[in-house]
Formats: structure tokens, C-alpha cells, sequence
């Protein structure tokens, strides 16, 4: 019967097929349509997996939803990596990031075009949807994934995210030039060592007023074609079965794309140590896709080979209807016909491999570089008068790649350190890189390969390298031989896919008695043991490298037994077993502080201290998320010796988060915050510190003078939090920056009365007062009196101007940015007065701007959730 039906089915699937060139949204979901009606109950349960297998009567081949694009193709091989999402929000410059995520489409396109199987199948991380915006708020800069975000404010949010979702998905009103999924919905942003069991239960007013706008907004601006539903809980509902999706998500904003969980969420549904919400897979199964879930991240069942028959069994067990199932099947479906099948046409198929990593991507990523740096202070030595002769550059960060992509990030083919950038900016001077400190302890270096001895008399030098199949490092090895150090260089030279595990053993005999800390130098796990104690353990992928792990003693000239083993997936470059050189201290960064011009100090953090759901054996750090915003205690030790060398100090922070550098702020001539910058970002850095360009970037985040001013970290009220809740002093303030010019802004211009729920326009004059060319951000905020928030942004743009030059800004308010929410979460526009800020940062700041005042007249306009 089954063999009859699809039969009768085909040709009318390959009529649609042979039209494809020129549907419209209706035919492509019609056409998935007859799709799933040709396919059985298990073949519909498979395809809600995020590796989906092939139909090939049906001209469906195997498809891997995961793919990752937050700033650049992730996870992929070389790729144009651009600033990380943070500092792309510190740009204040929504049309250029658009632009970022066309390029990142592009890329995505080229790879996929590149990797795609004879078959038509595309694996993980090569696939045409994309993982990305991040659009959650980062209510609290102890967030490790807060780098991912666009920041603290909703409207700043949501405008990033509707221009990154345009950029990805391009204006085709048909097909999609990638599939933009928006995450995580709703109500997600840390702590992570809690994220599988929290469960929020925010105020009406908070949801409204905070977590939800920036969905709304790119959700009903940007149609992304999904929406990725967080691992937490929210009011007691696991996000991924929670009401919102069918009340706000598809309700509210008619949203009609997919909903894809977070990677494994749907285990924590019915995990005893998690949600505990679900009575079994299969009682989770059910009320996902029942509540509008269509797509289950790896596996959603306690063995991931049973997964699609636990939907069969939900199906039979009359848990889940057929028809919601059906549903889901449709809308991923339908998207992945929005992005064409291979061999299809649509105006996006004929991009070449040849588009990726081009020298144009190049520049416009140094652009984005350039726009994203922020000068948190300057007692007038940048930009530089002249030259130096020579520059001490100092640091964990200044000649790191790492400090470069953060995290969820691509590989850049030509990465420009600072300390490159430094190198190629000012070539006549002596530039001296000592890195003098690691990020929380001493600095790590490659284990030199002459203490490595295969034997314990060490009477031939080198280690045992086995190489096995597959990941697991058990078993016998396909491969043995000699190696002179623990090294390997992954894919090279053809970068080739690789599922490998690699074992190195042999004994270690340094030349000095010390305490040592050891490290692999890679992304995915390894482990350590030292004369057969575990020193170090980051084998699953879900648990990131920390950065020093346990330490151990060894005692010069004698054999010490080492073994590391070492699992890798993809095609990623250089590994290497990484050591605390103790040789290398404070003095020799001091010493060459004390003989240069110029000291700059590259310090801050990386993504193995920050980031998402890992172990961190580290002050100040806690599961990712950290305990502490200070500059970690060595950094901040090797800092204030070089400052007294009484040589001018830059202190260059590249960091995915606020950070409280309360010292640095009281000695220091000048601080520029580079965030994690991105391929290109040393030589923007640089350029910067000579003057090639006057900086404009303003801070995303509140930089608080210490985590103390903050409430508890697990409480989601906004109370408190970010500049429209903090009633304290921050260090800096959410939207400043420094610039090497100086601006004037005229009071800005509105009627003096408008209509409640009419569209307000408001004008500004600004006049470039001092004597060097520069962009500058002019910032509009709103203040109602009696309100819980003392001001909000509602508008802003990035215009360019020479000396003298002057130009007017303006802004069109709609009812939206002028309401106000109340208690019960409802949102309208109030008769009464509004003030209006017009400036270069916030008011009340110090920042150059004016304020004018608005009457609204009329009666109170509700406005839709």
C-alpha cells in the first residue's frame, strides 16, 4: 500500500520540481507538502532529527541543520572571521553589520557549494542554515555567553538582530540565500553552570520590557526563517514546550518558520537532574512538537539510535497527533526548499568556493575591526605625535590568535595579531614581545622537544605517537611511529576531514625543579597523566579545555612519565602540548618595559576562560561565567610594575565582556577595549594607536566598577541591572566612547505636543568642533517621568564628518518607542511628557548633547503584544 501511494505521488513531486525556478512561498510549502504526505510515519520521524537521513525516492538527500555563523562561518575551516557579536554591537552601525552577514552568507554558500556529496548530502557545520544571531540580552556581564550577544539594551538588540537576519537571508522575497535562525528563545542568559535545571520566572513587566522585544523585533522586521528555544525553564515549562512559542512566537508575530531546540535540550525535558518535566523521551517528545518545537538538536532519547522511534512510538501512543507531526516536517521542510535542493536553481546557486576568504571580505572585516573599538580613556597620548622608535609589547592577548575569533568562530587564514599589526604598522621601530604573564597564571609555551625521551634512560630522544580510527583512542592503533615532540599538525596540507585520536607517551625530563601546568594547544578534548596521575581531563566535547588544570612537580634530570591522548573532529590546524616556562617572569616584561619608547600591555581574556558551559580551574571563574570582573590578578600585577617603569602605558583589552579596570582608569594615559576583534583586528588595533583613524565605538554594556554593585547573578529581575536599572556610578557607561576629535550637539528639535500613538520626528544639529576627521555615534534617548526605567535608547546612527563640518541627524519615533509597559506586562503609549536626549552618549554622563520635551496629548493607545 505504502509502495502504491508513493508511487501515485512522484510524478506530481517532480512536476514541482521541474517549476522550482519560479514559485512563491504558498508552492514551496504546498510542494513540501505533498512531500510528507508521500512519506511514512518513520521516515517523517526521522526528519525531525537535526541530521536528517536522505528519502532518495523522494529526491530528498541527507541534510545537517547544525551550522554555526555567529561573527563568520564557524566550525568550518578558513573563513573571514569577523569581530565577535559584542563588539559587532559596539559598532553602533546596523547597515555595516547587514553587510557583515551578506559576506558571512556568501561564505556559507561558497563552503557549501565546495563540500556538498555526490549525493547531494551536506554534513554538520556545512550546511545553508545558520545558527546565528544570538539575540538573548546580556543582563549581567558575569555571562560567559554574553560575547555572543548584542549586548545589555533591547532596542540596540534588536536592531543588530534584524540587520544580521537580512544580511544572512538576502532580499529574495523566495528563496533564502541562508536560513537565519535566531536564538535562544526566551528568557536565557546564564548562569551556565545552572542553564539545564533554571527555570526563570520573570515579572510581566520584565518579559515585556526587556527579554522578549528584540525577538519581537527580529521576528516580525526580519522573518528569520527559525528560532532556536533555549535549554532553561520558564515558569516551570522547559522553553522548548513552553506556551510563549504558540502565544508570542507564532501568536503574537505570526511567526511561521521552524523552531530547532538547543543541542540536546530535549533530554533535559525528562532528566531527573535537570527539567524533570517529562515523564519519559517519548511524554518529551510529545509536548515539544505538541507546544511548536519541528526540529530536535542531536539526540532527544536516552540512545541516539533509538531517537525517531520514540516520535513513532509518542505517534502510536496517540501523545502526539500525526498531524502536528506533519506540521513539523512542513515547516523545516518548506525552508529547506526556500534554500533550494541541490541541482536546483535560485539566484544564490551560482556562488562559487572561489568567494570565500576573498581579500574584499578582507577589508570590509578590518572595517567592521576598526568601527568596533572603543577608547575608554585618553590623557592625549593617542594618537601618537610621531613614531616611536621603540614599542615593548607585553601581554597574554598580544600575540594571540585565540584573543582574536573568541568563540563559535571560523579560522583566519592570514590572522593578524597585535603584535603583527604593531610589527607591519610601525616597521622602523624595535619592537621587543615578551609575554610576561599568562591570562590567570604564568605563561604557556610549546614543550620544547629535546626533554622528550622515548625510554626512561632516555636513550633515544622523542615520544611514541599512535594514531587511531575514530575518536575514542581504545583499541589497537591503525599507526605507530617515533615523533620528536607532542605535536601534530591536523589535516595539513590538505586540511582533509578527520575523525582521529592521537596517543603520545614517553618520559618528560625538564631542567628545572618547578611546579608545572600543562595544556593541549587545541578545540576539541584531550587528557593528561603525569607518572600516572590524571592532571588534566577535557575529553567530551561539551567540556572546553581549562586553561591550567592541575599542576604537578618535576624534579630536573629525572624521567617523569607522560602520556596525552587527544581527540579531533573537522579540519582545524596545529596541536601541541603547551607548559608553564617559569623561566619566564615579570622582570624579563619589565626589563623590556624599561629600554622601549612605548609600552603596550594586550590583556584581557579568551574564550577558554568565557564561554559556554565548560571547566575553568581558575580564580574569578565559575562553569564558564565568571565570579569576578576585575583584570585576573597576574595581569593586574604585571600592570602596575610596567607602569612604573614610568614608561606611557596603552592597555589594549580584548575580552568578550565588562570588565572592572579600576586601576588602570586612575594611572593609566590610555585604554582602548578591542573585544575579541577578529581575524584582522591586530592591524585595526594598530592603525588606531597611530592615528590612521579616529575611533568611534561605543560600549553595548554597562562596564560596572565591580560585580559587586550587581544583584545575585541567578536573579533575572532587571532591577539593578544594565544603565536603565542601575541607579549606581559604572565605570563606564553603556553607550560611551572617546573619539580624537570633539563634537557639538544643538538642542534637539520636536513639536513641542504630539498625539499619543502618531509617529514623532526629532531633529539634531551636530558640528564636528575640533581639528581631525571622525565618525561619531549620536544616541537619542527617552525618559518618562515616574517610570521604572530611568531612560531608554530609541535611536541612533553613525555619521562621518571633517573638522567644522556639521550635519543634522534625525529620528522617527513610532508609537512603539514611545510606550511605556506596565506592571501586568501591557505595553501602550501614555498621554503625558517625554523628555528626549539627543547626544554622543548617554545623558547624565558627561557626554556633549540636549534635551528637549514632548507633550502627548490625547488618550492612552494600547499596543499589541
Amino acid at each position: 500500500m505504502l509502495l502504491c501511494a508513493a508511487t501515485i505521488v512522484l510524478p506530481t513531486i517532480a512536476k514541482a520540481q521541474d517549476t522550482v525556478k519560479t514559485p512563491d512561498n504558498a508552492a514551496l510549502q504546498a510542494r513540501a507538502s505533498e512531500m510528507v504526505r508521500a512519506m511514512t510515519l518513520e521516515e517523517k520521524a526521522a526528519q525531525l532529527k537535526s541530521d536528517a537521513p536522505a528519502i532518495p525516492r523522494l529526491g530528498l538527500p541527507a541534510y545537517d541543520w547544525w551550522s554555526e555563523g555567529l561573527h563568520g562561518v564557524a566550525r568550518a575551516g578558513e573563513a573571514t572571521v569577523f569581530p565577535q557579536a559584542v563588539a559587532m554591537a559596539a559598532t553602533f552601525d546596523a547597515p555595516l553589520i547587514e553587510q557583515a552577514a551578506e559576506t558571512i552568507a556568501t561564505e556559507f554558500r561558497a563552503k557549501y557549494r565546495q563540500t556538498l556529496g555526490p549525493d547531494g548530502s551536506s554534513k554538520r557545520y556545512r550546511g545553508l542554515t545558520v545558527w546565528s544571531p544570538n539575540i538573548n540580552i546580556f543582563r549581567d556581564p558575569r555571562w560567559g555567553r554574553g560575547q555572543e550577544t548584542f549586548g545589555e539594551d533591547p532596542y540596540l538588540t534588536g536592531l543588530m538582530g534584524v540587520s544580521f537576519v537580512r544580511g544572512l537571508q538576502g532580499d529574495d522575497p523566495t528563496f533564502y540565500k541562508t536560513a537565519a535562525v535566531a536564538k535562544h528563545f526566551a528568557v536565557h542568559s546564564g548562569p551556565e553552570g545552572n542553564r539545564h535545571r533554571e527555570d526563570v520566572h520573570p515579572s510581566a513587566y520584565d518579559l515585556e520590557d526587556t527579554y522578549l522585544p528584540a525577538f519581537r523585533a527580529t521576528v516580525t522586521q526580519a522573518r528569520p526563517a527559525g528560532i532556536m528555544c533555549a535549554y532553561n525553564a520558564i515558569d516551570g515549562v522547559p522553553a522548548c514546550g513552553s506556551p510563549l512559542m504558540a502565544q508570542r512566537l507564532r501568536g503574537d508575530w505570526g511567526f511561521a518558520g521552524h523552531v530547532v531546540t538547543d543541542c540536546a535540550a530535549m533530554v533535559d525535558f525528562f532528566n531527573p537532574e535537570a527539567h524533570a518535566y517529562s515523564r519519559d523521551p517519548v511524554d518529551a517528545v510529545a509536548s515539544a512538537v505538541r507546544a511548536g518545537t519541528d526540529l530536535i538538536c542531536i539526540e532527544f532519547g536516552r540512545d541516539k539510535s533509538s531517537d525517531p522511534a520514540i516520535i513513532v512510538e509518542a505517534v502510536r501512543k496517540r501523545l502526539l497527533p500525526e498531524n502536528l507531526l506533519d506540521r513539523a516536517v512542513v515547516r523545516t521542510l518548506t525552508d529547506r526548499l526556500r534554500l533550494g535542493l541541490p541541482g536546483e536553481t535560485t539566484p544564490y546557486s551560482a556562488i562559487t568556493p572561489a568567494e570565500n576568504d576573498t581579500p574584499a571580505n578582507a577589508e570590509l572585516n578590518r572595517k567592521v575591526a576598526r568601527e568596533s573599538l572603543v577608547l575608554l580613556k585618553n590623557d592625549g597620548l593617542l594618537p601618537l605625535a610621531k613614531a616611536p622608535r621603540s614599542i615593548a609589547v607585553i601581554g597574554p592577548n598580544a600575540d594571540s590568535v585565540d584573543a582574536l575569533v573568541g568563540n563559535y568562530n571560523g579560522t583566519p587564514s592570514k590572522p593578524f595579531t597585535l603584535l603583527e599589526g604593531l610589527r607591519q604598522r610601525f616597521p622602523e621601530a624595535r619592537i621587543d614581545y615578551v609575554q610576561g604573564t599568562g591570562h590567570v597564571g604564568p605563561p604557556l609555551k610549546p614543550v620544547p622537544a629535546a626533554v622528550f625521551c622515548v625510554d626512561a634512560q632516555c636513550r633515544t630522544k622523542g615520544v611514541t605517537v599512535e594514531e587511531f580510527a575514530g575518536t575514542a583512542a581504545e583499541g589497537k592503533p591503525r599507526a605507530s611511529r617515533t615523533g620528536a615532540e607532542v605535536h601534530f599538525d591536523w589535516g595539513r596540507p590538505t586540511r582533509a576531514q578527520r575523525s582521529t585520536a592521537m596517543r603520545w607517551s614517553g618520559w618528560i625530563v625538564p631542567e628545572a625543579t618547578s611546579e608545572y601546568h600543562f595544556r593541549m594547544n587545541l578545540d576539541d578534548g584531550y587528557r593528561i597523566t603525569v607518572d600516572g596521575r590524571e592532571i588534566a581531563d577535557a575529553w567530551d566535547p561539551g567540556d572546553p579545555p581549562s586553561i591550567h588544570n592541575d599542576g604537578v612537580t618535576l624534579t630536573a634530570g629525572k624521567a617523569h612519565r607522560i602520556v596525552v591522548e587527544a581527540r579531533q573532529e573537522g579540519d582545524r590546524g596545529d596541536q601541541s602540548l603547551l607548559w608553564t616556562d617559569m623561566r619566564e617572569q615579570e622582570d624579563a616584561a619589565v626589563e623590556a618595559a624599561r629600554k622601549a619608547d612605548l609600552v603596550v600591555f594586550a590583556a584581557g581574556l579568551n574564550a577558554k576562560l568565557e564561554g559556554e558551559e565548560m571547566r575553568v580551574n581558575a580564580p574569578g571563574f565559575a562553569g564558564g561565567d565568571r565570579t569576578s570582573l576585575d583584570l585576573p590578578a597576574p595581569q593586574e600585577g604585571l600592570l602596575e610594575a610596567l607602569h612604573a617603569t614610568g614608561k606611557p602605558v596603552i592597555l589594549v583589552l580584548m575580552n568578550g565582556s565588562a570588565m572592572s579596570v579600576n586601576w588602570a582608569q586612575g594611572h593609566l594615559p590610555a585604554i582602548v577595549e578591542a573585544w575579541y576583534p577578529g581575524g584582522v583586528g591586530g592591524r585595526a588595533v594598530a592603525d588606531m594607536i597611530a592615528g590612521d583613524f579616529s575611533p568611534a565605538g561605543r560600549l553595548p554594556v554597562t562596564f560596572y566598577a565591580s560585580a559587586d554593585q550587581l544583584p545575585a547573578f541567578g536573579d533575572y529581575a532587571m532591577k539593578g541591572r544594565t544603565y536603565r536599572y542601575f541607579t549606581g556610578k559604572p565605570l563606564y557607561p553603556f553607550g560611551h566612547g572617546l573619539s580624537y576629535t570633539s563634537f557639538a550637539y544643538a538642542a534637539p528639535k520636536a513639536a513641542k505636543q504630539a498625539v499619543a500613538g502618531k509617529a514623532l520626528e526629532v531633529s539634531a544639529t551636530v558640528t564636528n568642533s575640533g581639528t581631525r576627521e571622525s565618525d561619531e555615534v549620536a544616541q537619542l534617548y527617552l525618559r518618562r517621568a515616574g517610570g521604572p526605567a530611568r531612560h531608554a535608547l530609541q535611536g541612533f546612527t553613525r555619521i562621518h564628518l571633517k573638522p567644522g563640518e556639521r550635519r543634522e541627524v534625525r529620528f522617527t519615533l513610532d508609537a512603539r518607542a514611545l510606550s511605556t509597559v506596565d506592571a501586568a506586562g501591557l505595553r501602550s503609549v501614555m498621554p503625558g511628557e517625554v523628555e528626549v536626549w539627543v547626544g554622543g552618549g548617554q545623558p547624565d554622563t558627561g557626554a556633549p548633547g540636549g534635551w528637549t520635551k514632548v507633550r502627548l496629548t490625547g488618550k492612552a493607545v494600547p499596543l499589541p503584544k
